[in-house]
């Protein structure tokens, strides 16, 4: 390697400028420099000349090497496009929107669905889903089914002005090979759940066997925040209750201790019959947020994770 002395004594070199003739005087420079040789370049058609600007940019040097850049460079600015699949999820979910999960689809809408379930199956990124339990763990939120026999149940939460089927759902254990299937209701002051607990088996990639143990009623919930106004309004008269509030503290102390104690209490448990005992599940599509089943007689259930965005409609 040479030494920092013999790099300080590199001789001093001219450049010509190669646009003036060579009567031209040189141009001396008092730096160390290469010489650098331009050739001659005739131009016979009007050239296009783009900008450039030149940076630069830091090395092992206090300044860098220069880089240039055209001042017509497009700078790529990375979307994340949707795909088929995600594309495909959202015009289903779109489909069946404000249908009462199915109830109240009509047989244009249900032909709708059929289809795109077909197509979404078709990309199914899970071909053996009894294989990745893992992704059938959690609690999966029902959004649509063509199953007529829960319509009865869908019906009669309608019609109770008071009391409000608010969802159903279906939760899998894989660990303890154990599946719930769950109603929940909701009214004004409570809210209440039904659910079967059941064992599954693997029976094939897509199929698991279920045989039901028991039905559970949960315990009302009652709200244990009852808030009682400080004035009503009454035949067009505005009633002042602020003289009253002690007895409304009472009230309200008294509620909260019922409510408390009401919760308290254990569920009501109760078998099921051998009739109703099995059953089967075929899982045709599955990813981490959306599930597709058929049950007995070709039955569709369309199930979506709890926590997805695909439930934002819901």
């Amino acid at each position: 390697m040479a030494s920092m002395a013999n790099v300080c004594q590199l001789p001093t070199k001219t450049i010509r400028n190669p646009l003036q003739n060579s009567k031209s005087t040189p141009i001396t420079s008092s730096y160390p420099v290469n010489r650098i040789n331009f050739s001659s370049r005739s131009i016979t058609q009007p050239t296009k000349l783009s900008q450039k600007f030149a940076v630069r940019t830091a090395g092992e040097d206090e300044l860098g090497p220069l880089i240039e850049l055209s001042e017509a460079a497009e700078v790529a600015v990375l979307e994340e496009n949707p795909s088929d699949i995600d594309v495909l999820k959202k015009q289903l979910v779109d489909s069946f929107y404000g249908t009462n999960r199915g109830l109240s689809a009509s047989s244009e809408t249900r032909a709708e669905v059929v289809e795109l379930i077909a197509q979404i199956e078709a990309k199914n990124p899970t071909p053996a889903p009894t294989e990745a339990l893992t992704l059938l763990d959690g609690k999966w939120i029902l959004a649509y089914t063509s199953f007529a026999d829960l319509f009865p149940l869908l019906s009669s939460g309608a019609s109770l002005s008071l009391v409000k089927l608010e969802e159903i759902s279906q939760t899998i254990d894989s660990n303890n090979f154990t599946v719930q299937n769950s109603v929940l209701f909701a009214g004004p002051l409570a809210t209440t759940s039904v659910s079967t607990n059941a064992k599954f088996e693997v029976r094939s990639p897509k199929r698991v066997q279920i045989k039901f143990d028991e039905g559970v009623i949960g315990t009302p919930q009652l709200t244990d925040s009852i808030v009682l106004p400080e004035n009503v309004e009454f035949l067009g008269q505005n009633i002042d209750l602020t003289p009253f509030s002690g007895l409304l503290t009472s009230v309200q102390d008294t509620a909260s201790s019922f409510a408390r104690t009401i919760n308290s209490q254990p569920p009501l448990k109760f078998s099921i019959s051998n009739s109703y005992a099995e059953s089967w599940l075929l899982t045709t599509y599955l990813d981490d947020e959306l599930r597709i089943s058929r049950g007995d007689g070709g039955s569709i259930f369309v199930l979506i994770k709890e926590g997805s965005s695909l439930l934002n409609p819901y």
